[in-house]
């Protein structure tokens, strides 16, 4: 399944469930305001930054505040 981890504030993330919403792709929310561990995994993948949305595949790739074609285009492959 795919994993989002964001903030419930974040206009990025925002759109990146409007992109999943359109595309009909389900996938797993984390807050990282609410889960320390979840923070320091994001974190630990984006070079000691709380980049947000930060998306991980089952494939085991990132994307890090894509854009919506950048995701949708992720989603399509």
């Amino acid at each position: 399944m795919i994993t989002m981890y964001g903030t419930q504030s974040c206009g990025d993330c925002v759109r990146a469930k409007r992109v999943f919403a359109d595309k009909g792709v389900e996938y797993a929310f984390v807050d990282v305001e609410q889960d320390p561990d979840a923070t320091a995994y994001v974190m630990s993948l984006n070079d000691g930054r709380r980049t947000v949305p930060t998306i991980v595949f089952p494939d085991g790739s990132v994307l890090a505040e894509p854009s919506s074609a950048e995701l949708a285009a992720k989603l399509a492959a």
